[in-house]
């Protein structure tokens, strides 16, 4: 069954198209300049060069058919004397008689077909004796040799009483105006893409907790009027963030000075099963409070620094030493730094270590760098443990603020089930992403993936 190809073409010029803006753009401008410029100069060509060509071989072919002519009906000396005096003074035209001659076998043929052409039609048309031409052998002229009795006239005619010479420097301006048109419009079209590559980076930057101070709208004013826009959602949000963060802080102190008098209460109180349990309890409203703070506020108020990777990794694992446990270390091979925040994400790290030994005996903790197309490098930490795992079907619940999945995992008696939401928090605000998968430990990989940025 034959498939239609329709279908196929579409795809196949749409796999060709520039991905960018700024190359199809691009596009968008030169390739119709360009298509114009073909038509005109192949209107050009079909209807004036080819027309003015073939007036001119005609006229230069009418100039031999008289000269063979006139010497077939008288066939002396003389005659062709009178001929050729005749031809150079009028014509432009060398004619001589060569007696015992013949034509040449073979015959070069020039690279622009349609000269030769044009003149073989033209001979054809007005002489019946056979001929040869060559258009090739002289720069500035034209052989064309007829046989008569006994001999050929060889006639050497100027080049331009053939062909339209000039030709070529319509062409020559025709390519330098696409030339000059093409490199004004690059001018243009990247002077306005860059404005929304500078908006992408700013707001690349702002995902990731950086300030672009230097950023400024410019461009066309629909560019102008988004990044000014953009500017006004920069301002709300950092407004909000500032808001919430003074929100919290104010909850915070209301929060721990009444849970301080009474752990001081506690404190002082008799000893006994029913003080403990307060104890317990107010010890766990402590950390409950600790645990929302730390994920309603987030590290937006860290700067970032260019660290190395695997300093910020061994960090990590010193960390989770030094509190009795032993994870298992595997360093990049080439050590690469980049710009984080140090403090947040090493808390992020910390916290998926401790989680997994909370749920199984072996953690290990491992890099590699991940090359992308233009350039661009990820980095991906794993943190790899050997417990019993989380199904698909529950990881990205797993990740949601407050989730605890009781029946998948022991339940974490301390935790509130935040320690995963604020681990994809901090990477999100790096520009990167938290992602579980299976480790090859055989329990749950989660897979830390941020962009490389020096």
């Amino acid at each position: 069954m034959r498939i239609p190809r329709l279908k196929f073409w579409p795809q196949a010029i749409k796999r060709k198209i520039p991905k960018t803006l700024w190359g199809r753009a691009l596009l968008i401008i030169v390739l119709p300049v360009a298509l114009m410029q073909v038509a005109v100069t192949w209107a050009f060509f079909d209807m004036h060069w080819e027309t003015v060509t073939a007036k001119l071989s005609e006229g230069l072919v009418g100039d031999v058919a008289w000269a063979v002519d006139a010497y077939k009906a008288d066939p002396t000396p003389q005659t062709m004397a009178t001929i050729s005096a005749a031809a150079q003074k009028s014509m432009q035209l060398s004619i001589v008689y060569q007696p015992g001659r013949a034509l040449p076998e073979n015959r070069r043929r020039n690279a622009w077909a349609a000269l030769d052409r044009s003149l073989k039609r033209a001979l054809n048309e007005q002489l019946d004796d056979p001929f040869w031409f060559d258009t090739t052998r002289y720069a500035g002229s034209v052989d064309i040799r007829v046989k008569v009795k006994d001999g050929v006239i060889r006639v050497i005619a100027p080049r331009e009483r053939a062909f339209a010479t000039r030709a070529h420097i319509f062409v020559l301006w025709m390519t330098g105006a696409t030339l000059l048109l093409t490199a004004v419009s690059i001018l243009f079209i990247r002077n306005q893409v860059r404005a929304i590559e500078r908006l992408s980076v700013a707001a690349e930057k702002f995902g990731r907790g950086e300030d672009d101070p230097n950023f400024k709208p410019y461009g066309a004013a629909e560019v102008r009027a988004a990044a000014q826009n953009f500017l006004k959602m920069k301002s709300r949000i950092q407004r909000y963030i500032e808001q919430r963060t003074t929100l919290l802080a104010s909850v915070s102190h209301d929060l721990r000075t009444p849970l301080t008098r009474l752990k001081l209460e506690l404190a002082m109180a008799p000893p006994d099963a029913a003080t403990e349990r307060m104890k317990q309890d107010v010890s766990e409203m402590a950390y409950m409070i600790d645990e929302y703070l730390a994920f309603a506020r987030g590290e937006m108020q860290e700067s970032p620094q260019t660290t190395s990777v695997n300093a910020l990794l061994e960090t990590v694992v010193d960390g989770a030493r030094r509190a009795g446990h032993q994870p298992e270390f595997v360093p990049l091979s080439e050590d690469v730094e980049t710009s984080i925040r140090v403090m947040a994400l090493s808390r992020a790290l910390s916290n998926l270590v401790m989680n997994g030994f909370h749920y199984a005996t072996q953690v290990r903790v491992s890099a590699e760098i991940e090359h992308k197309a233009g350039g661009k490098q990820s980095l991906h930490i794993y943190v790899d443990d050997d417990g019993p795992g989380i199904p698909p079907e529950k990881r990205e619940e797993a990740l949601k603020p407050f989730s605890r999945l009781d029946d998948a995992r022991n339940q974490n008696k301390k935790g509130v089930g935040l320690g995963l939401a604020i681990a994809r928090d901090t990477v999100r605000s790096h520009g990167g992403e938290l992602n579980l998968d299976q480790s090859p430990l055989g329990g749950l990989r989660a897979d830390i993936g941020i962009p490389l940025i020096s």
